[in-house]
């Protein structure tokens, strides 16, 4: 007989572990199941913390190579690339660890296999050795997460031609990469292979980068890459990649019909990703997607089988990691009759480049079209004391507020630090503050935060220090 539990989780990426903790301790026999052979999903394993530490590894590099500009003189740097890439490595396997180490504590059963589903309650694990097992679950969670799509007649080699994936490992730094995709992960390992050495040029085929991100950010954003000498093809559409040798050669035709190829060492297509669901055999049990393959589910997660969930990248919604914890935590929730919920509105996005690009809320371009009215305050870090003393003051504070209620409706920053400040205005519209709630709080100085506060008073015209 198969063993069976109240609660199983297809899938140990940040989504998939954080819903069988929480349905742990919510008093269910939960099983998470992962095929990968350690926990974390992609986020952990080959995407949001082992890019974070080669970006971070990168800039310092970067930094120490221009020390003595300041006063801080010292010999040759030289890049040790395999040393840098064991650091990363390093990372994720502590952290992988941790995480299995959470389950354990947590009494989560943990199988290493590819699940799915047999019949709606019965799921199959397979290991790496093709051996199959069987368990029961009254409640099943999908959350297998989403894979880099490639480009048609394309495929991944992940030496020549590459995903985010094989941009974490190439073992050389590229003398020239061409990036395809102007969103937010193109962008992050373009900065990386740049700041290395690599000539990186960012074909897109809008004119403008980061899709979806408030405009006059991403056109700051694009000028302070430009800067960094990341050169941009806009408005270019990619007709076929081809590999000569070593190299490739991406050819493009531009909006007036000219073409253009390009030779590269590396090309890195980063044009989005989508939901992981081939093998788990949903079109047997009847679950519902919808015309972009994403499982189809209701507010509560719920998908049209009624024991059957669904949460982060393979449902709705912006495919980000922390957007899947907090669908993981509602859905365990729901499933105990309590009253789980995410509010879409106040899920940040963070671009960990120099300097990093926050956002949250609604961007102006959302709001004109929705007929809501609304004011700016503004402030530059170019004026924020801390930012000045230690020369990283490119970039600025972006507050979004109604023009009647001052209720904050969103945020968008530019500059240092800014991952960490947007968690501030997070908060703020988490309760419903207006801008001269931020405006009056008390912020230490000096501080990257008092940019916050300022923009906030330049809502109603009353910045100080600009």
């Amino acid at each position: 007989m198969p063993e069976k539990f109240q609660a199983v989780v297809i899938g140990g990426g940040p989504g998939g572990y954080v819903c069988a903790i929480r349905l742990a301790q919510l008093g269910f026999k939960t099983a998470c199941i992962e095929s990968r052979g350690s926990l974390g999903g992609t986020c952990l394993n080959i995407g949001c913390i082992p890019s974070k530490s080669l970006l971070n590894l990168s800039e310092e590099f970067h930094k120490a190579k221009n020390l003595s500009s300041k006063g801080i003189e010292i010999g040759n740097i030289k890049l040790n690339l395999s040393k840098m890439m064991k650091n990363k490595d390093k990372a994720v396997t502590i952290l992988t660890k941790g995480v299995e180490f959470l389950l354990k504590k947590n009494k989560v059963s943990y199988f290493k296999g590819f699940g799915s589903f047999k019949t709606k309650n019965d799921i199959s694990i397979k290991d790496k050795d093709g051996k199959e097992s069987l368990i029961h679950a009254d409640k099943v969670i999908i959350a297998t997460g989403s894979e880099p799509v490639a480009l048609p007649n394309v495929e991944f080699d992940e030496t020549i031609i590459i995903s985010s994936t094989g941009a974490l490992n190439l073992d050389q730094v590229p003398k020239k990469m061409v990036v395809v995709g102007g969103g937010y992960i193109g962008l992050e390992m373009g900065s990386v292979w740049s700041r290395l050495g690599s000539e990186v040029h960012v074909v897109e085929y809008l004119d403008y980068i980061t899709p979806g991100m408030d405009k006059e950010i991403s056109n700051e954003f694009m000028k302070i890459l430009k800067k960094q000498g990341i050169t941009f093809h806009m408005q270019h559409k990619v007709e076929n990649i081809k590999k000569n040798g070593s190299k490739a050669i991406v050819s493009t035709i531009d909006k007036s019909g000219n073409k253009k190829n390009f030779d590269c060492d590396v090309v890195l297509i980063s044009v989005g990703r989508k939901p992981n669901t081939r093998g788990l055999n949903l079109e047997k049990i009847g679950v519902e997607l919808d015309e972009r393959k994403r499982i189809k589910t209701n507010k509560n997660f719920q998908t049209n089988l009624s024991n059957v969930y669904a949460i982060g990248d393979v449902i709705a919604g912006p495919m980000l990691a922390h957007k899947a914890e907090d669908e993981g935590i509602a859905v365990a929730e729901n499933i105990a009759g309590q009253s789980g919920h995410v509010n879409y509105d106040t899920i940040p996005g963070v671009i960990y480049t120099t300097p990093e690009v926050a956002s949250i809320g609604k961007t102006e371009e959302q709001l004109k079209e929705q007929n809501i009215k609304y004011k700016i305050g503004k402030f530059s870090f170019m004026a924020n004391s801390r930012a000045k003393a230690i020369d990283d003051a490119e970039g600025f504070v972006k507050i979004l507020a109604d023009e009647k209620t001052d209720k904050v409706l969103g945020a968008h920053l530019i500059g240092p630090h800014a991952g960490e400040l947007i968690a501030e205005i997070g908060v703020a519209m988490e309760f419903g503050a207006s801008s001269e709630d931020i405006a009056r709080t008390c912020h230490a100085h000096p501080t990257f935060s008092e940019a916050v506060k300022e923009a906030a008073l330049s809502v109603d015209k009353r910045a100080i220090h600009s």
